[in-house]
């Protein structure tokens, strides 16, 4: 089965690296350990993923979003790069394929991850989460334009009506958008559209690359923090002091919300299939909206647990494809 007939955008942020090879090619990364129960790391890859929104909020509290996202990327290269040591992997060589992984990590990382932690400045982290699971909206949309084997059903474009019409109810269209800052839901909003895009360029120009997934998704994290490395000094300066809890949530994003969570996502893919494991998108803002509610005190009406609701189930009719093509 090929890892390009995966269509959840999220996820894909993840697994793209994997688009256009095998599963046999993604058990040669991971190897094919089931030590532990995959439900129990589809469990914990959730709850990473989910708590990473809150982790951007607690981050940004003490450092600026260019810095949280620099250091969400270092600590995650960090992470790739010592499993490539591991297991005595190498980068990829060739020109063209760092061009387009330099393409690709711009789209699936520095901009989303910058955009989210701006975001939080001004909007809670529960929006966030919620935003975020707009992804396979935008990429049903996009790759109907964009990718010549995804035609337009009626159970998908109705999935995609209905899951925009949950994001007017999470924003409170009815009610004029009161109280919603404009600028943070909009960088939200295009964080989520940046995943899709970046997996179609993908798509388009290293699918089936001869490389190891491990050895693209960890050239594909050092380019994106080679480009933030760059951005942050022109944008920010070194703060006067360093506050621990923020540099702890920043560290924890990264090594865990970006670096591990790439690693188990890759041995679920292999031992319980892409369908299977891009289930966990729909997890994601449940626990990131429990998670700003509870351990911030972020405050909650009840359109918002409503529109994620009718969002979600929007995302889950765009990805459903007729038995023949599963």
């Amino acid at each position: 089965m090929k890892l390009s007939a995966v269509r959840n955008e999220q996820v894909s942020a993840q697994l793209a690296i994997a688009s256009g090879q095998n599963l046999d090619n993604v058990k040669a990364v991971v190897g094919d350990r089931r030590s532990l129960d995959w439900r129990l790391r589809f469990a914990f890859l959730s709850l990473i993923w989910g708590f990473s929104f809150l982790l951007i909020k607690v981050g940004t509290e003490g450092y600026a979003p260019f810095q949280v996202t620099l250091g969400r990327l270092v600590f995650g290269t960090l992470v790739l790069a010592t499993a490539l040591a591991w297991k005595r992997e190498r980068l990829p060589r060739g020109t063209r394929t760092w061009g387009h992984l330099a393409v690709t990590a711009f789209f699936l990382n520095a901009l989303p991850f910058s955009l989210f932690a701006y975001a939080e400045l001004t909007i809670p982290s529960t929006l966030a989460g919620i935003c975020n699971a707009t992804s396979p909206l935008w990429g049903m949309a996009l790759s109907l334009v964009a990718l010549s084997e995804d035609r337009p059903t009626r159970r998908r474009v109705a999935g995609l009506g209905i899951g925009f019409l949950g994001v007017l109810t999470v924003l409170g269209a009815w009610q004029g958008f009161q109280g919603l800052d404009a600028t943070g839901t909009a960088m939200a909003l295009l964080a989520s559209l940046s995943y899709p895009i970046g997996w179609i360029y993908l798509r388009r120009t290293l699918a089936g690359s001869s490389h190891s997934n491990l050895s693209l998704a960890g050239a594909q994290l050092l380019l994106a923090t080679a480009q933030l490395a760059v951005v942050t000094p022109l944008f920010t300066t070194l703060p006067n002091r360093f506050a621990v809890l923020p540099l702890l949530a920043t560290v924890a994003l990264g090594a865990l919300g970006t670096g591990v969570a790439m690693l188990v996502q890759y041995g679920l893919v292999a031992e319980v299939g892409p369908t299977t494991a891009q289930m966990v998108t729909y997890f994601i803002p449940v626990i990131a909206t429990a998670a700003g509610v509870a351990i911030l005190g972020e405050s909650l009406t009840w359109s918002t647990p409503v529109g994620a609701a009718i969002v979600l189930a929007g995302a889950a009719l765009t990805q459903s494809r007729p038995k023949s093509q599963a």
